[in-house]
Order: C-alpha cells, then sequence, then structure tokens
C-alpha cells in the first residue's frame, strides 16, 4: 500500500510541477515532464514523449484560457500561429513512432540544451 501512495505522490507531482511550469512561463511544460516521467516514473522514450503531448494538451488549454480571460492573449497571432502548431504536432507524432527511442532522447536534449544556450544569450 505504501509504494502505491508513492506512485500516487510522484504522478501528482509531476503533473503539479509541469502544471506550474506551463502556466507560469506560458509553456516550456515538456521540457519537464519529459525527463521527470522517465526518470521519476520509469517511462520509456517513445511513452515519456507521448503520454508529454497528451498531458500537455489540457495544462496548455488552461492556460490559454487564462491568459484569453486576462486579456493578454493576441488572438490573431495566437490562432494563425495554432495551425502551425497543430500540424507540426501531427508531424511531429507520426514522426516519434518511426525513430529510436536513443536518438529521440539526444534529439530532445540537444533542442533542450540549445533553447537553454539561447536564453543565456538572450
Amino acid at each position: 500500500m505504501k509504494s502505491v501512495n508513492k506512485r500516487k505522490f510522484q504522478i501528482f507531482f509531476v503533473g503539479a510541477a509541469t502544471g506550474l511550469i506551463n502556466g507560469f512561463f506560458g509553456g516550456g511544460g515538456g521540457m519537464v515532464v519529459v525527463p521527470m516521467l522517465r526518470r521519476l516514473l520509469g517511462y520509456d522514450e517513445r511513452c515519456a514523449h507521448a503520454t508529454a503531448v497528451a498531458v500537455i494538451l489540457p495544462v496548455t488549454a488552461v492556460s490559454a484560457f487564462t491568459y484569453l480571460n486576462a486579456g493578454i492573449f493576441p488572438t490573431v497571432t495566437g490562432f494563425s500561429v495554432s495551425i502551425g502548431v497543430f500540424l507540426g504536432g501531427i508531424s511531429g507524432a507520426a514522426a516519434l513512432g518511426k525513430l529510436k527511442p536513443t536518438f529521440i532522447e539526444k534529439l530532445f536534449s540537444a533542442a533542450m540544451f540549445a533553447a537553454g544556450i539561447r536564453m543565456l544569450l538572450g
């Protein structure tokens, strides 16, 4: 019973951390949830990325609604970008099933590293 409660807490923690990061930064929950799903919950690479996409959708929708309600969402730009995000999401999900897990992990790490460098350098 103790391990069941620990697992539930870990799952709750992963969800709360993802929501907090996404809500605070307006995105970026995927960069947090994928490593936590892998290392904390033991998901394999593909499952972690697929789960991240599935959980980020409602989190992002809630965040977008909150920003829209607050009047700080540029609707024309936001909805225009959404079309590209939708098409890119379909393409990425299709590619995920065809790539080797080690390649996915390296690609994800490289993307996170590049994003971090870009943020540091402004």
